[in-house]
């Protein structure tokens, strides 16, 4: 989260400079030819700060993308580690069920035990 903050922090930083530095020559008190001089300089440099910021809106989206892969894949991990532990459960609660039934003859099932009237 602290990248994603960053790379907006600075992408608003450059975007906002961009927009000051036009701002700024539009307004400032100069003849018409500096004024258009400037103007063309900053209009050259705009190529290479759009490339800067798709180069970082790229970079963070490939960080993000990565973090959430990880995340993916741990979570993934973890259901399949508590499937694997409901399975062995089951599997072992299942046992336990047919050990008490063939110890037990009038213990049918557990809902058996559960319906019938307490004396």
């Amino acid at each position: 989260m602290s990248n994603n903050r960053s790379s907006r922090f600075l992408g608003g930083l450059l975007i906002g400079t961009a927009i000051g530095a036009v701002s700024g020559v539009l307004l400032a008190p100069k003849s018409g030819k500096e004024t258009r001089r400037v103007l063309n300089k900053s209009l050259q440099a705009m190529p290479e700060l759009a490339e800067d910021i798709s180069s970082n809106v790229q970079l963070q989206a490939d960080r993000l993308s990565e973090n959430s892969l990880r995340n993916w894949e741990a979570t993934l991990k973890r259901l399949r580690e508590a499937i694997a532990a409901g399975v062995v459960a089951s599997q072992l609660e299942q046992e336990r069920l047919n050990l008490v039934s063939s110890h037990d003859p009038t213990a049918n099932s557990v809902t058996d035990r559960r319906t019938q009237p307490r004396e």
